[in-house]
């Protein structure tokens, strides 16, 4: 469900090993190959169940727009888990690290989901409501939780996206959020895809949340000069956006309005621990070279295309 870059990386990549796939969206979309699109408005539960009924899984990619997700996130979620309830398929649900909210030293799935800002809050009532559920015998739920998307197809969703990667590749400095030379774990966005089907066809994975396998973190700036060496554009300047330069933003720009509140993993080290997600399954981290290059080559094209 949902088809967005995780969503849609998904749907190829199941469609493409033979799977046949059914993706539902609000606005719907024109057939590929191997995929069907289903328009309609994922928070209506009977009209969502009918859409899936016989699907052996549910992956739920979908998430309302950002400066959305506390009035629409618990629609969206109560309605994927009456799915999953009525026909039982798997609900393989991708998520995110704002539920634990601010921490000291890395990322573990054993941390408390502590969150104390609305969107971390809601995330991490997302999953509970579905651990519940799981629990209770009523549904089989799993949940992989990704850092920060990067790579083909990652576009106005990531910090190394739309206002960072166009500018390096013209050889232009590049602004960022908070400290460019903290620690960060970038998750890889074909890494997304591989993990959320992994964890489907394994049981002894559901009900439990895990995080996506990562490359060992690395700074923003650290990025940016991999992705400008990558490019042969050379080194470009790496800078911090003022405060008060987003905080002005923030009054005309809903993204940097809702950015305040996860500022945090900018500012400081930002770094996740997937050894769980290793010690138990197949899928590894795509070595970080390999990463920059797909990546600078899917945004050259991109741009050449866009003219």
């Amino acid at each position: 469900m949902g088809f967005g870059p995780a969503g849609a990386a998904t749907a190829r990549s199941l469609s493409q090993q033979g799977v046949p796939v059914r993706v539902v969206t609000k606005s719907g979309r024109s057939p590929e190959p191997g995929i069907e699109h289903i328009a309609l408005d994922a928070t209506d539960g009977e009209r969502l169940t009918e859409a899936v009924r016989g699907a052996d899984v549910i992956y739920g990619c979908a998430a309302p727009p950002y400066h959305r997700w506390a009035g629409e996130w618990p629609a969206l979620a109560a309605s994927l888990c009456a799915a999953a309830e009525a026909t039982g398929a798997v609900l393989v649900m991708l998520g995110n690290l704002y539920g634990y909210g601010p921490v000291d030293g890395p990322l573990t799935e054993d941390l408390p989901l502590a969150a104390t800002g609305p969107k971390g809050r809601v995330r991490a009532a997302v999953w509970e409501q579905a651990r519940r559920l799981h629990e209770q015998g009523r549904i089989r739920a799993v949940e992989v939780r990704a850092s920060d998307f990067f790579g083909p197809g990652v576009t106005d969703g990531g910090h190394l996206a739309a206002w960072v990667v166009p500018r390096l590749l013209r050889g232009r400095p590049v602004s960022v959020l908070g400290d460019p030379d903290a620690p960060h774990s970038w998750t890889y966005l074909p890494d997304v895809a591989r993990a959320l089907t992994e964890v489907a066809g394994e049981e002894r994975a559901w009900g439990r949340a895990w995080h996506i396998p990562a490359e060992p973190a690395l700074s923003t700036r650290e990025m940016v000069d991999r992705l400008a060496a990558r490019s042969g554009t050379g080194p470009v300047a790496v800078r911090r956006l003022p405060s008060a330069v987003v905080s002005a933003g923030a009054v005309f720009s809903p993204l940097l309005r809702e950015l305040k509140e996860i500022r945090y993993q900018f500012d400081r080290p930002f770094v996740v621990d997937s050894s769980a997600y290793e010690a138990a399954f197949t899928v590894r981290a795509t070595p970080v070279e390999e990463q920059i290059g797909a990546t600078v080559e899917w945004w050259r094209e991109r741009l050449a295309a866009a003219g």
